[in-house]
Protein backbone atom coordinates (compact mmCIF):
# COMPACT_ATOMS: atom_id res chain seq x y z
CA UNK A 1 0.00 0.00 0.00
CA UNK A 2 1.11 3.31 -0.82
CA UNK A 3 1.96 5.22 2.28
CA UNK A 4 0.92 9.08 2.84
CA UNK A 5 1.56 11.41 5.39
CA UNK A 6 -1.90 12.46 7.07
CA UNK A 7 -3.17 15.09 9.29
CA UNK A 8 -6.76 14.55 11.31
CA UNK A 9 -9.42 16.86 9.60
CA UNK A 10 -13.16 16.32 10.82
CA UNK A 11 -16.02 17.97 9.15
CA UNK A 12 -19.65 16.93 8.40
CA UNK A 13 -21.23 15.29 5.78
CA UNK A 14 -22.50 16.55 2.83
CA UNK A 15 -25.95 17.10 1.62
CA UNK A 16 -26.67 14.49 -1.22
CA UNK A 17 -25.10 13.02 -4.33
CA UNK A 18 -25.57 14.48 -8.03
CA UNK A 19 -23.30 14.69 -10.28
CA UNK A 20 -5.06 21.63 -25.43
CA UNK A 21 -4.13 24.22 -22.42
CA UNK A 22 -1.59 22.15 -20.29
CA UNK A 23 0.03 23.07 -16.67
CA UNK A 24 3.38 22.44 -15.73
CA UNK A 25 3.29 18.78 -13.72
CA UNK A 26 3.08 19.01 -10.34
CA UNK A 27 5.38 17.57 -7.54
CA UNK A 28 4.04 14.13 -7.43
CA UNK A 29 3.89 11.44 -4.33
CA UNK A 30 3.18 8.66 -6.19
CA UNK A 31 5.80 8.79 -8.91
CA UNK A 32 7.65 5.43 -8.10
CA UNK A 33 4.39 3.72 -7.93
CA UNK A 34 4.04 3.32 -11.37
CA UNK A 35 2.63 -0.19 -11.03
CA UNK A 36 0.65 0.35 -7.82
CA UNK A 37 -3.20 0.84 -8.40
CA UNK A 38 -4.85 3.83 -6.83
CA UNK A 39 -7.39 3.12 -4.31
CA UNK A 40 -10.16 5.52 -4.69
CA UNK A 41 -13.30 6.95 -2.82
CA UNK A 42 -16.72 7.66 -4.64
CA UNK A 43 -18.95 10.59 -2.56
CA UNK A 44 -21.54 10.86 -4.09
CA UNK A 45 -23.49 7.54 -5.72
CA UNK A 46 -26.09 9.17 -7.96
CA UNK A 47 -25.85 9.12 -11.62
CA UNK A 48 -22.92 10.80 -12.03
CA UNK A 49 -21.09 9.13 -9.30
CA UNK A 50 -22.05 5.62 -10.57
CA UNK A 51 -21.46 6.11 -14.12
CA UNK A 52 -17.96 7.08 -13.04
CA UNK A 53 -17.57 3.63 -11.36
CA UNK A 54 -18.70 1.97 -14.48
CA UNK A 55 -16.14 3.71 -16.53
CA UNK A 56 -13.33 2.76 -13.93
CA UNK A 57 -14.27 -0.86 -14.05
CA UNK A 58 -12.68 -0.32 -17.47
CA UNK A 59 -9.34 0.52 -15.83
CA UNK A 60 -6.73 -1.23 -14.50
CA UNK A 61 -5.35 1.75 -12.50
CA UNK A 62 -7.98 1.98 -9.90
CA UNK A 63 -9.29 -0.05 -7.20
CA UNK A 64 -12.95 1.44 -5.69
CA UNK A 65 -12.49 0.84 -1.42
CA UNK A 66 -14.83 3.65 -0.50
CA UNK A 67 -18.04 5.22 -1.50
CA UNK A 68 -20.10 7.76 0.50
CA UNK A 69 -23.47 9.47 0.27
CA UNK A 70 -26.30 10.28 2.88
CA UNK A 71 -28.81 8.37 1.22
CA UNK A 72 -29.37 5.05 2.18
CA UNK A 73 -31.05 3.38 -0.75
CA UNK A 74 -28.41 5.02 -3.29
CA UNK A 75 -25.40 3.75 -1.07
CA UNK A 76 -27.12 0.42 -0.65
CA UNK A 77 -26.92 0.00 -4.34
CA UNK A 78 -24.00 1.45 -4.85
CA UNK A 79 -22.34 -0.99 -2.98
CA UNK A 80 -23.54 -3.83 -4.47
CA UNK A 81 -22.07 -3.26 -7.59
CA UNK A 82 -18.57 -3.27 -5.92
CA UNK A 83 -16.73 -6.28 -4.25
CA UNK A 84 -14.70 -4.55 -1.94
CA UNK A 85 -15.56 -0.88 -1.11
CA UNK A 86 -16.76 0.34 2.38
CA UNK A 87 -19.64 2.39 2.87
CA UNK A 88 -20.10 5.62 4.53
CA UNK A 89 -23.00 7.65 5.09
CA UNK A 90 -20.79 10.83 5.14
CA UNK A 91 -17.74 12.39 3.35
CA UNK A 92 -16.01 13.07 6.00
CA UNK A 93 -16.13 9.70 7.17
CA UNK A 94 -14.45 8.37 3.56
CA UNK A 95 -11.98 10.81 4.04
CA UNK A 96 -10.34 9.85 7.23
CA UNK A 97 -10.30 6.10 5.62
CA UNK A 98 -6.58 5.83 5.47
CA UNK A 99 -7.07 3.32 2.51
CA UNK A 100 -8.36 5.84 0.11
CA UNK A 101 -5.21 7.61 -1.96
CA UNK A 102 -7.60 9.52 -4.21
CA UNK A 103 -11.49 10.69 -4.53
CA UNK A 104 -14.16 11.79 -6.82
CA UNK A 105 -16.08 14.33 -5.59
CA UNK A 106 -19.71 13.97 -7.45
CA UNK A 107 -22.18 15.73 -5.26
CA UNK A 108 -24.14 18.59 -5.62
CA UNK A 109 -22.00 21.89 -6.54
CA UNK A 110 -22.35 23.69 -3.07
CA UNK A 111 -21.03 21.43 -1.44
CA UNK A 112 -17.74 20.65 -3.84
CA UNK A 113 -15.92 23.63 -1.59
CA UNK A 114 -16.07 22.06 1.64
CA UNK A 115 -14.95 18.13 0.75
CA UNK A 116 -12.39 19.18 -1.81
CA UNK A 117 -10.77 21.28 1.06
CA UNK A 118 -11.50 18.52 3.38
CA UNK A 119 -9.64 15.79 0.85
CA UNK A 120 -6.41 18.19 0.55
CA UNK A 121 -5.92 18.78 4.08
CA UNK A 122 -5.74 14.74 4.18
CA UNK A 123 -3.35 14.38 1.07
CA UNK A 124 -5.93 12.88 -1.00
CA UNK A 125 -5.62 13.54 -4.98
CA UNK A 126 -9.44 15.21 -6.27
CA UNK A 127 -10.94 14.98 -9.16
CA UNK A 128 -13.97 17.16 -8.81
CA UNK A 129 -16.71 17.32 -10.89
CA UNK A 130 -18.04 20.39 -12.92
CA UNK A 131 -18.84 23.13 -11.98
CA UNK A 132 -15.59 23.26 -9.34
CA UNK A 133 -17.22 25.41 -6.42
CA UNK A 134 -20.12 27.77 -5.87
CA UNK A 135 -18.44 30.97 -5.02
CA UNK A 136 -15.87 33.22 -5.90
CA UNK A 137 -14.09 33.59 -2.54
CA UNK A 138 -15.38 29.30 -1.55
CA UNK A 139 -13.16 29.10 -5.43
CA UNK A 140 -10.04 30.90 -3.85
CA UNK A 141 -10.23 29.00 -0.69
CA UNK A 142 -9.72 25.83 -2.66
CA UNK A 143 -6.72 27.59 -4.55
CA UNK A 144 -4.82 28.28 -1.32
CA UNK A 145 -5.47 24.94 0.48
CA UNK A 146 -4.29 22.95 -3.19
CA UNK A 147 -1.24 25.16 -3.67
CA UNK A 148 2.10 24.24 -3.00
CA UNK A 149 0.42 20.54 -1.95
CA UNK A 150 1.90 18.15 -4.60
CA UNK A 151 -1.03 16.42 -5.16
CA UNK A 152 -3.01 15.98 -8.37
CA UNK A 153 -6.59 18.53 -8.60
CA UNK A 154 -8.41 17.52 -11.95
CA UNK A 155 -12.10 18.86 -12.55
CA UNK A 156 -14.78 17.48 -14.74
CA UNK A 157 -14.33 19.73 -17.79
CA UNK A 158 -14.31 15.93 -20.02
CA UNK A 159 -14.27 17.86 -23.51
CA UNK A 160 -10.65 18.77 -22.46
CA UNK A 161 -9.87 15.03 -22.88
CA UNK A 162 -12.16 14.94 -26.16
CA UNK A 163 -10.13 14.17 -29.13
CA UNK A 164 -12.78 16.47 -31.14
CA UNK A 165 -12.29 19.04 -29.07
CA UNK A 166 -8.36 19.02 -29.10
CA UNK A 167 -8.66 18.91 -32.74
CA UNK A 168 -11.33 21.59 -32.29
CA UNK A 169 -8.33 23.67 -30.98
CA UNK A 170 -6.10 22.82 -32.96
CA UNK A 171 -8.03 24.43 -35.81
CA UNK A 172 -9.02 27.31 -34.59
CA UNK A 173 -5.97 28.43 -33.62
CA UNK A 174 -4.84 27.82 -36.60
CA UNK A 175 -6.52 30.59 -38.31
CA UNK A 176 -8.48 27.80 -40.57
CA UNK A 177 -11.64 29.35 -40.05
CA UNK A 178 -10.53 32.77 -40.48
CA UNK A 179 -10.82 35.35 -37.25
CA UNK A 180 -12.95 34.09 -34.90
CA UNK A 181 -16.11 37.16 -34.06
CA UNK A 182 -18.57 34.75 -32.11
CA UNK A 183 -19.62 31.47 -30.79
CA UNK A 184 -23.31 30.49 -30.44
CA UNK A 185 -23.65 27.96 -28.22
CA UNK A 186 -26.94 25.60 -27.05
CA UNK A 187 -27.79 23.13 -24.66
CA UNK A 188 -31.18 22.24 -25.14
CA UNK A 189 -33.99 19.73 -23.07
CA UNK A 190 -37.16 18.89 -23.43
CA UNK A 191 -37.99 17.67 -19.82
CA UNK A 192 -39.00 19.11 -16.38
CA UNK A 193 -35.38 17.94 -14.41
CA UNK A 194 -37.19 16.79 -11.80
CA UNK A 195 -36.57 13.16 -10.13
CA UNK A 196 -39.03 10.76 -8.54
CA UNK A 197 -38.39 11.31 -4.79
CA UNK A 198 -39.15 8.10 -2.64
CA UNK A 199 -40.12 10.19 0.42
CA UNK A 200 -41.05 13.56 0.52
CA UNK A 201 -38.31 14.40 3.34
CA UNK A 202 -35.65 13.55 0.20
CA UNK A 203 -37.04 16.16 -1.93
CA UNK A 204 -34.49 18.77 -1.81
CA UNK A 205 -31.99 16.17 -1.29
CA UNK A 206 -32.70 14.09 -4.51
CA UNK A 207 -33.80 17.15 -7.01
CA UNK A 208 -31.09 19.62 -5.32
CA UNK A 209 -30.37 20.77 -9.00
CA UNK A 210 -33.92 23.34 -8.45
CA UNK A 211 -32.66 24.85 -5.23
CA UNK A 212 -30.39 27.83 -5.26
CA UNK A 213 -29.04 26.59 -2.30
CA UNK A 214 -27.31 23.75 -3.71
CA UNK A 215 -27.33 24.39 -7.40
CA UNK A 216 -25.90 26.77 -10.17
CA UNK A 217 -29.15 25.38 -12.37
CA UNK A 218 -28.62 25.56 -15.86
CA UNK A 219 -25.41 27.60 -16.44
CA UNK A 220 -23.67 25.39 -14.06
CA UNK A 221 -24.55 22.17 -14.85
CA UNK A 222 -24.86 22.39 -18.61
CA UNK A 223 -23.78 25.76 -19.99
CA UNK A 224 -20.78 25.37 -17.88
CA UNK A 225 -18.78 23.17 -20.31
CA UNK A 226 -19.02 25.08 -23.36
CA UNK A 227 -18.01 28.15 -20.96
CA UNK A 228 -14.77 26.18 -20.15
CA UNK A 229 -14.26 25.66 -24.50
CA UNK A 230 -14.23 29.07 -25.30
CA UNK A 231 -12.24 30.42 -22.36
CA UNK A 232 -9.75 27.29 -22.70
CA UNK A 233 -9.84 27.76 -26.93
CA UNK A 234 -9.26 31.20 -26.98
CA UNK A 235 -7.15 32.12 -23.84
CA UNK A 236 -9.06 34.89 -22.36
CA UNK A 237 -11.85 35.66 -19.95
CA UNK A 238 -15.38 37.40 -20.14
CA UNK A 239 -14.97 41.33 -19.38
CA UNK A 240 -18.80 41.53 -19.22
CA UNK A 241 -21.41 38.80 -18.95
CA UNK A 242 -25.30 39.45 -18.76
CA UNK A 243 -28.40 37.61 -19.10
CA UNK A 244 -32.12 36.75 -18.53
CA UNK A 245 -34.36 33.63 -17.55
CA UNK A 246 -36.86 32.72 -15.62
CA UNK A 247 -38.99 29.78 -14.06
CA UNK A 248 -41.72 30.21 -16.83
CA UNK A 249 -42.76 26.48 -17.65
CA UNK A 250 -42.74 24.33 -14.68
CA UNK A 251 -44.46 25.36 -11.69
CA UNK A 252 -43.37 23.04 -9.46
CA UNK A 253 -42.04 24.93 -6.35
CA UNK A 254 -38.30 25.19 -8.14
CA UNK A 255 -36.03 27.75 -7.57
CA UNK A 256 -33.39 27.72 -10.35
CA UNK A 257 -34.59 29.04 -13.89
CA UNK A 258 -36.21 26.66 -16.26
CA UNK A 259 -34.72 28.64 -19.44
CA UNK A 260 -31.27 31.11 -19.34
CA UNK A 261 -29.99 33.13 -22.19
CA UNK A 262 -26.20 34.68 -21.34
CA UNK A 263 -24.54 36.80 -23.53
CA UNK A 264 -20.59 37.19 -22.72
CA UNK A 265 -18.38 39.66 -24.22
CA UNK A 266 -14.51 39.53 -24.20
CA UNK A 267 -11.54 41.78 -24.26
CA UNK A 268 -10.62 40.83 -27.53
CA UNK A 269 -14.24 41.85 -28.58
CA UNK A 270 -15.28 38.17 -29.26
CA UNK A 271 -19.12 37.79 -28.48
CA UNK A 272 -20.68 34.41 -27.06
CA UNK A 273 -23.97 33.65 -26.49
CA UNK A 274 -25.47 30.31 -24.85
CA UNK A 275 -28.81 29.50 -24.42
CA UNK A 276 -30.58 26.54 -22.36
CA UNK A 277 -34.21 25.79 -22.63
CA UNK A 278 -36.12 22.83 -20.92
CA UNK A 279 -39.32 22.48 -23.06
CA UNK A 280 -37.74 22.25 -26.57
CA UNK A 281 -35.05 19.71 -27.31
CA UNK A 282 -34.41 20.32 -31.06
CA UNK A 283 -30.69 20.30 -32.22
CA UNK A 284 -29.71 19.39 -28.11
CA UNK A 285 -25.90 20.20 -27.45
CA UNK A 286 -24.21 23.02 -30.55
CA UNK A 287 -21.22 24.77 -30.41
CA UNK A 288 -21.12 26.90 -33.14
CA UNK A 289 -17.82 28.46 -34.19
CA UNK A 290 -18.08 32.20 -36.09
CA UNK A 291 -15.10 32.49 -38.34
CA UNK A 292 -14.87 34.97 -41.34
CA UNK A 293 -13.64 32.13 -43.53
CA UNK A 294 -15.74 29.35 -42.23
CA UNK A 295 -18.33 28.23 -39.52
CA UNK A 296 -17.22 25.17 -37.00
CA UNK A 297 -20.30 23.38 -35.79
CA UNK A 298 -19.69 21.12 -32.78
CA UNK A 299 -21.62 18.67 -30.95
CA UNK A 300 -21.00 16.01 -28.49
CA UNK A 301 -18.99 13.55 -30.84
CA UNK A 302 -18.85 15.10 -34.27
CA UNK A 303 -17.86 18.33 -35.82
CA UNK A 304 -18.00 19.71 -39.12
CA UNK A 305 -16.87 23.09 -40.92
CA UNK A 306 -18.66 25.19 -43.82
CA UNK A 307 -17.37 27.43 -45.68
CA UNK A 308 -17.98 30.69 -46.50
CA UNK A 309 -18.79 31.21 -50.21
CA UNK A 310 -16.67 28.57 -51.60
CA UNK A 311 -13.31 29.62 -49.97
CA UNK A 312 -10.22 27.54 -50.78
CA UNK A 313 -9.15 26.34 -47.39
CA UNK A 314 -6.62 24.21 -46.42
CA UNK A 315 -8.21 20.54 -45.93
CA UNK A 316 -6.01 18.10 -44.80
CA UNK A 317 -6.18 19.66 -41.13
CA UNK A 318 -9.95 19.38 -41.02
CA UNK A 319 -10.45 15.63 -42.69
CA UNK A 320 -7.69 14.34 -44.01
CA UNK A 321 -9.02 13.49 -47.11
CA UNK A 322 -8.34 16.81 -49.44
CA UNK A 323 -10.50 15.41 -52.20
CA UNK A 324 -13.39 14.68 -50.22
CA UNK A 325 -13.06 18.06 -48.62
CA UNK A 326 -12.59 20.27 -52.11
CA UNK A 327 -16.07 18.65 -53.62
CA UNK A 328 -17.72 19.53 -50.66
CA UNK A 329 -17.06 22.91 -50.08
CA UNK A 330 -17.54 23.03 -54.02
CA UNK A 331 -21.00 21.70 -53.25
CA UNK A 332 -21.20 24.25 -50.40
CA UNK A 333 -21.72 21.29 -47.95
CA UNK A 334 -20.16 20.55 -44.29
CA UNK A 335 -16.88 18.60 -43.81
CA UNK A 336 -16.84 16.37 -41.07
CA UNK A 337 -13.65 17.15 -38.38
CA UNK A 338 -11.89 13.73 -37.96
CA UNK A 339 -11.30 13.09 -34.72
CA UNK A 340 -12.34 9.20 -33.21
CA UNK A 341 -11.92 8.72 -30.14
CA UNK A 342 -12.78 6.86 -26.76
CA UNK A 343 -15.47 8.59 -24.35
CA UNK A 344 -13.98 11.66 -23.25
CA UNK A 345 -14.64 11.02 -19.71
CA UNK A 346 -13.07 7.52 -19.82
CA UNK A 347 -9.98 9.45 -20.88
CA UNK A 348 -10.24 12.11 -18.12
CA UNK A 349 -10.17 9.38 -15.85
CA UNK A 350 -7.51 7.66 -17.63
CA UNK A 351 -5.73 10.89 -17.15
CA UNK A 352 -6.28 11.63 -13.80
CA UNK A 353 -4.61 8.12 -12.82
CA UNK A 354 -1.83 9.15 -15.36
CA UNK A 355 -1.35 12.19 -13.67
CA UNK A 356 -1.06 10.74 -10.17
CA UNK A 357 1.01 7.72 -11.50
CA UNK A 358 3.10 9.22 -13.98
CA UNK A 359 3.00 13.20 -12.92
CA UNK A 360 1.62 13.60 -15.95
CA UNK A 361 0.64 17.41 -17.09
CA UNK A 362 -2.78 17.93 -15.39
CA UNK A 363 -5.51 17.78 -18.01
CA UNK A 364 -8.60 19.95 -17.03
CA UNK A 365 -6.75 21.31 -14.03
CA UNK A 366 -7.67 23.30 -11.15
CA UNK A 367 -6.94 26.80 -12.65
CA UNK A 368 -9.23 26.23 -15.94
CA UNK A 369 -12.13 24.67 -13.86
CA UNK A 370 -11.45 27.61 -11.28
CA UNK A 371 -11.50 30.22 -14.22
CA UNK A 372 -15.05 28.46 -15.23
CA UNK A 373 -16.28 28.39 -12.08
CA UNK A 374 -15.45 31.90 -11.60
CA UNK A 375 -17.66 32.97 -15.05
CA UNK A 376 -20.64 30.92 -13.42
CA UNK A 377 -20.95 32.61 -10.45
CA UNK A 378 -20.75 35.78 -12.16
CA UNK A 379 -23.45 34.30 -14.70
CA UNK A 380 -25.51 33.61 -12.01
CA UNK A 381 -25.47 36.95 -10.36
CA UNK A 382 -25.87 38.53 -13.61
CA UNK A 383 -29.27 36.54 -14.06
CA UNK A 384 -30.36 36.51 -10.44
CA UNK A 385 -29.82 40.50 -10.05
CA UNK A 386 -30.94 41.19 -13.51
CA UNK A 387 -27.55 43.40 -14.08
CA UNK A 388 -24.36 43.42 -16.89
CA UNK A 389 -21.71 42.44 -14.38
CA UNK A 390 -18.18 43.02 -15.07
CA UNK A 391 -15.24 41.35 -14.56
CA UNK A 392 -12.94 43.45 -13.01
CA UNK A 393 -16.00 44.11 -10.22
CA UNK A 394 -15.18 40.50 -9.28
CA UNK A 395 -11.75 39.56 -7.28
CA UNK A 396 -8.74 37.78 -9.44
CA UNK A 397 -8.32 34.43 -8.81
CA UNK A 398 -4.46 34.06 -7.31
CA UNK A 399 -3.08 30.60 -8.01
Amino acid sequence: MIELNRRKFIKSGFTVAGGAMLTASLANPFSSFAKDKVKVGVIGVGDRGTGLMSLMKDLDGFEIVALADPLPFRLERALAKTLKAKGYTSHAELIQDKNVEAVFIATPFSTHGEIAIAALKERKHVYCEKTMVKGVHEIQDVIDIHKNSGLVFQTGHQYHSSPLYNKALEIIRSGHLGEITSYECQWNRNGDWRRSVPDPKWERMINWRMYREYSGGLVAELMSHQIDFINWVQQEFPEKITGFGGIDHWKDGRETFDNVHMLYKYPSGLDASFTCTTTNGYDDYQIKVLGSKATMILDYTKGQICAEGKLDLETGIVDGVSGATIQAWKKGEGVPIHAPGNDPTLDAIQQFYNSIVNGDPVISDIQTGAQTAKCVQISLDALYQEEIKVWKDYQELKF
